[in-house]
């Protein structure tokens, strides 16, 4: 099987900040702001949600470096763990964790590019996000280095235009009237604002998920061991950083009821800074960022597919031959594009999501922790970072089941569909041998 080194750091660093830099920043704090009440505590939860995805991508490096190999969760669950967890992580990547989220930000997108208000009739529903979709798998099938330049390319201006904003909203610094007063209606307890911080970390974890998306093709990367890790950390820490500023200027830019519960809050806060043009600006911005959202979910995601074929798991078919895993990559635009056609929305779907993949992305970093994989003291230093991640994504998982346990619901169905579709492959995968 051909397998080509042709991913460096560079790459798989831009490949990082895309996956995590998509919709998400862009409508969190709306409804973040509206469960809070403060402006401060939703710019806290970003912080606090940096250094957990932080803690997350060090745990991930050192998996990377303890097996560097495509896969990403279910390679690690399967290899440490049993296969039985490694097919369920597989299982939500194949069918919500990627799927959901290209079909997501491919409607995002389109609602930017093609509002309805100006979508020509000869446009169907759905026809740009279809579009974009397979626009990215062909890129990514056929020739993975032309999607590779053309996604950092795109990433490169997405970084740009970010920052541009940013520059605007730091000249506006005196001259703009700047809001942190908190809601009238706010939480009332500390128990009640410790839930909705809980709910909120949980939700914003949703934005910071792409942080490990350097181990899903960690098996095409050069030099593997150093740069997967590298690129990981270094692109959280810069997205981090990135999404503390935006979230500042978008709930301090306006007054917060004009921004609680907004979906839209970037345009919110554009629009009282700068006015309907600079509005407009901010929408660019984002049209960038979904679009490479798309662009390195679709290269992430087949890799997966691939690895569960290599292992018997998946019709062989979508094993990687050539330069790419071509029809893994169909495969996923196919299930992307259904999605596209049979939503008009996926927000429920992603609501629940963001519980889903932080606690997979928990069971994977856990597996340092156990005698399969780990080779220092538990009370080592170089786990400290790790345990954080998993202690504290389990705390804030539990916080918010306890709160809400129909929140639940949908996590557990995920799970227990992917278990029972897993001993029903395993019968047949015995007959086979």
């Amino acid at each position: 099987m051909a397998n080509t080194k042709h991913f460096g750091f560079w790459t798989l660093l831009f490949l990082v900040v895309a996956n995590m830099v998509g919709a998400g920043v862009f409508t969190t704090s709306g409804f973040t702001l509206r469960d809070l009440g403060s402006p401060h505590l939703v710019v806290a939860a970003w912080a606090i949600a940096g250094l957990i995805a932080t803690a997350g991508a060090v745990g991930y490096g050192q998996l990377a470096r303890w097996l560097p190999e495509s896969g990403g969760e279910y390679l690690f669950l399967s290899r440490a763990a049993h296969p039985l967890l490694g097919f369920v992580a597989g299982w939500v990547s194949l069918i919500a964790g990627f799927s959901g989220a290209i079909a997501y930000a491919a409607r995002a997108l389109e609602s930017y590019l093609a509002p309805v208000a100006d979508r020509p009739d000869w446009l169907p529903s759905g026809g740009v996000a279809v579009l974009a979709i397979v626009a990215a798998g062909l890129f990514h099938g056929w020739r993975p280095r032309l999607g590779a330049a053309l996604q950092n390319g795109v990433v490169a201006l997405k970084l740009l235009l970010l920052a541009a904003f940013l520059s605007y909203a730091a000249t506006q610094a005196t001259g703009h009237t700047w809001h942190a007063q908190p809601l009238v209606v706010a939480p009332s307890s500390a128990w009640q604002t410790a839930a909705a911080l809980a709910g909120s970390l949980v939700w914003i974890s949703l934005s910071y998920s792409g942080f490990n998306a350097a181990v899903y093709i960690a098996g095409e990367a050069r030099d593997a061991r150093r740069n997967v890790p590298g690129a990981m950390v270094c692109a959280t820490v810069l997205v981090a950083m990135l999404y503390v500023l935006l979230n500042a200027v978008f709930v301090y830019a306006a007054p917060a009821e004009a921004i609680a519960g907004q979906d839209d809050v970037a345009a919110v806060a554009a629009r009282w800074l700068g006015g309907a043009g600079f509005a407009r600006f901010v929408r660019v911005c984002i049209c960038a960022a979904l679009l490479t959202s798309v662009l390195s979910m679709m290269l992430a995601a087949p890799r997966v597919y691939a690895k569960m074929a290599d292992d018997g798991w998946l019709p062989g078919v979508l094993r990687i031959t050539g330069q790419a895993p071509t029809a893994a990559v169909a495969t996923q635009v196919t299930i992307a594009a259904a999605l596209v056609l049979l939503y008009e929305t996926l927000e429920g779907l992603l609501a629940y999501l963001s519980l889903t993949l932080s606690l997979s992305a928990a069971c994977s970093v856990a597996c340092l922790f156990l005698p399969s994989v780990r080779r220092l003291p538990l009370w080592h230093p170089a786990l400290w970072l790790p345990a954080f991640y998993v202690v504290s994504t389990l705390f804030v998982g539990l916080a918010l089941i306890a709160n809400d346990w129909l929140q639940a619901v949908g996590t557990v169905v995920t799970f227990a569909a992917g278990a029972a579709l897993y001993f029903a492959c395993s019968r047949v995968k015995r007959k086979g041998d």
